[in-house]
């Protein structure tokens, strides 16, 4: 599997399987009814002649955007452009204005970008934000979804602050939130690029390129949205937790995505196509939903959902062999199973009260179980013991729970063999059996016995 570390959302893994096969972009380009303009800010600083797998990073980078440039050629409502940065001045000494737009924004000119790419040789340092800065000037004026994709090897090595310059352009209202591909970079730098925009780190070749497609495809899609799971103290804390997203009218499956919080701790960034109506299924225990949601094209949707959770766990007394136990889960007052949760097993539920039905013998009721937020609620039984019972010959037998006064049957046991063992609830039983050639109830045997936890008995049957 390909590993992202990624503050942007992935489309469906179909959509990101055509791409990768192959996908023109044109049926993405087609919705957006304006014009996009991308620009390329790709770095030629000398740490680009590093080896990385088949050849130097400069390579293997130039390969690929020559690719995705042809790729894009044909695209309806589409400009691109080209600024590189590192590769007019030699270092040392350093120069932290070396940057240039070397393409500037035009429609059908992946040819030029190739063109221009094969004559750039990387020999400088790296200044991203004065180049960021630069890439404020390079679109025109005219409306549009400004984009900017940074392809880099490294950070900012002229003491400027890319994120300030970042936040500065979109505050602006210049380009959106710019997209961040880094070449080898690792986790460490994760938070570097955080801050600039959508990043994501490609460790090898394979995960470049599946990672560009992807870029190219939120690149081309026109709106975001981002969830807010609303805990009980009216925070967007809760998390990791799947979402559907169907549509409205005809009830088609859209999307689906697991929540993600960024590395700064907010809600993940989700490109999603604006048009129609959406209902969210958010697969909490018990789902929450909202339903017609409508999205404004060309902005950052929030969308608010109240899922307030805390945490059940369920345990046993003493040893661990006993412990393959399971619990039905009910929500309060109701007979419809929510979920099967097995003991020794915490499991996040909605905030509320909860029946829990426990499959040992005899069943174990316990009623009204409170989730709180963010808190532990533990249920913990007794451990059952084991039962051994012995006769002569098979025969028919039932075991009843005495409480009370009062008989109540909790196993039948059948035409048992002359051994069978059986693991009970503490408490005092009764066993009545009829040998299987015996052919009047007169013959009927009981015993009586009483079952602690933890503990072996042996009932013998004569």
């Amino acid at each position: 599997m390909f590993k992202f570390q990624s503050t942007a959302g992935l489309k469906t893994t179909t959509l990101v399987v055509l791409v990768i096969l192959g996908c023109s972009f044109r049926s993405l380009a087609q919705n957006l009814g304006q014009t996009t303009r991308i620009l390329f800010l790709f770095d030629a600083s000398q740490s680009m002649y590093a080896r990385w797998e088949s050849d130097t990073k400069f390579e293997v980078a130039k390969k690929m955007l020559s690719e995705m440039v042809d790729s894009l050629q044909g695209v309806e409502n589409l400009e691109l452009a080209l600024r590189v940065y590192g590769h007019t001045k030699r270092y040392p000494p350093q120069d932290c204005d070396d940057t240039r737009l070397e393409v500037p924004f035009g429609k059908q000119n992946g040819p030029r970008i190739k063109s221009k790419l094969n004559d750039i040789k990387p020999s400088g340092t790296t200044p991203i934000a004065r180049a960021l800065e630069e890439c404020g000037n390079d679109f025109p004026a005219a409306k549009g979804r400004h984009i900017i994709i940074l392809i880099t090897d490294g950070i900012e090595e002229c003491n400027g602050d890319p994120c300030a310059v970042s936040a500065l352009l979109q505050r602006r209202n210049v380009v959106l939130k710019p997209f961040v591909i880094g070449l080898g970079l690792g986790k460490d730098f994760i938070r570097s690029f955080d801050c600039v925009g959508n990043y994501f780190d490609a460790t090898d070749e394979t995960q470049f390129r599946t990672a560009f497609n992807i870029v190219i495809t939120q690149a081309l899609n026109n709106t975001t949205m981002q969830v807010n799971l609303i805990d009980f103290n009216g925070k967007p804390s809760e998390s990791n937790v799947g979402m559907t997203f169907y549509d409205q009218h005809t009830g088609e499956i859209r999307y689906n995505f697991i929540h993600t919080m960024t590395a700064r701790g907010v809600p993940d960034t989700l490109p999603v196509d604006p048009l129609g109506r959406y209902r969210l299924t958010v697969h909490t225990l018990p789902p929450v939903s909202r339903d017609s949601i409508t999205l404004v094209p060309g902005k950052h949707n929030v969308i608010a959902v109240d899922a307030p959770q805390g945490d059940l766990q369920l345990k046993v007394e003493g040893s661990n062999e006993y412990r393959k136990l399971k619990a039905i889960v009910r929500k309060r007052g109701e007979k419809t199973t929510l979920n099967v949760q097995d003991f020794d097993e915490t499991i996040r539920y909605i905030v509320g009260d909860y029946d829990l039905e426990i499959l040992t013998t005899p069943r174990t009721y316990i009623d009204n179980v409170s989730i709180d937020q963010s808190k532990t609620t533990t249920v913990q039984i007794p451990t059952p013991g084991m039962v051994t019972f012995i006769c002569n010959a098979p025969g028919v037998g039932e075991i009843l729970l005495e409480e009370k006064n009062i008989l109540r049957r909790v196993h039948r046991m059948g035409i048992i063999s002359t051994k069978e063992s059986l693991l009970l609830q503490p408490g005092s039983y009764r066993l009545v059996f009829r040998p299987k050639n015996s052919q009047s109830s007169i013959y009927t045997i009981e015993k009586t016995f009483r079952v602690a936890p933890g503990t072996g008995i042996s009932v013998n049957i004569n």
